[in-house]
């Protein structure tokens, strides 16, 4: 099984972190949000990944070429001219690194990789910014079980401000921060078949439009609920958010032993 993440984006939204480098290299404890997806999934058996490159995608090429060197003590003999690595620690991956261009929309990016997914078995597919507890050997069980063309993980998210329930000027009661108003989202995490890339027109086309809407309408989609915890990092506050949660010792999404 092979997952595909998005990591091309521009990531306009956090410009004080992505002026110089790829919104998926913005690290939350240390490691790039990319590693930490790559977990997630790596702990449901998925260890093989196509990355789509675009803004800054050289960023991304040399953390994997010099993986070792970010995860391990390392001794360089200048003498000798060597590097020594001590206790390497390196995941099962196999990780293909893809240039899909700068411009290119999410759409084009899955249509330009199409040569590197099976034909015979769904891939996984997601965005480089998000993270969750989702149990994503569960929705791959899923997807086969029903037989559509794609799944689309939804979640709802939590309001950001509190609600309030008023009787005339009387506050009946006050909850801080409550899940969204009943509302499911796009939580980011697929699975699907590769025809389902046949909706797909080219370069300027998002997944998110066109594609997704006429796959729906053909009854292709199924939604998989997912009632834990998902967080998007789109702006500052929610990369020190995310960061807080991990600092604090037990992240929600840490799923990996």
């Amino acid at each position: 099984m092979k997952a595909v993440i998005f990591a091309g984006g521009l990531g306009t939204r956090l410009s004080e972190e992505t002026d110089n480098r790829p919104k998926p290299m913005i690290e939350i404890g240390g490691k790039p949000i990319l590693w930490h997806i790559m977990k997630i999934y790596s702990q449901h058996g998925v260890n093989e990944f196509i990355v789509c490159l675009g803004y800054r995608g050289y960023f991304i090429k040399d953390y994997f070429t010099n993986y070792f060197l970010h995860m391990s003590d390392v001794t360089f003999d200048l003498a000798e001219n060597k590097t020594i690595v001590h206790n390497k620690m390196a995941e099962p991956w196999r990780i293909t690194l893809v240039d899909t261009g700068i411009e290119t929309m999410t759409g084009g990016r899955l249509k330009r990789i199409a040569d590197y997914l099976p034909d015979n078995e769904p891939f996984c597919l997601t965005y480089g910014d998000g993270v969750a507890d989702i149990d994503i050997a569960g929705e791959i069980d899923y997807h086969r079980a029903h037989g559509r063309l794609a799944t689309m993980t939804v979640v709802r998210p939590p309001g950001r401000f509190g609600a309030v329930t008023m009787d005339g000027d009387d506050i009946l009661s006050f909850d801080e921060k409550p899940r969204g108003d009943g509302g499911w989202i796009n939580g980011g995490f697929f699975v699907m078949w590769k025809k389902a890339l046949d909706y797909i027109d080219g370069d300027s086309t998002a997944l998110e439009q066109q594609p997704l809407t006429r796959i729906a309408a053909d009854g292709q989609l199924r939604a998989y609920r997912h009632d834990g915890f998902w967080q998007c990092m789109d702006t500052l506050r929610d990369k020190r958010f995310l960061e807080q949660l991990w600092s604090g010792g037990d992240a929600p999404w840490k799923v990996w032993a």
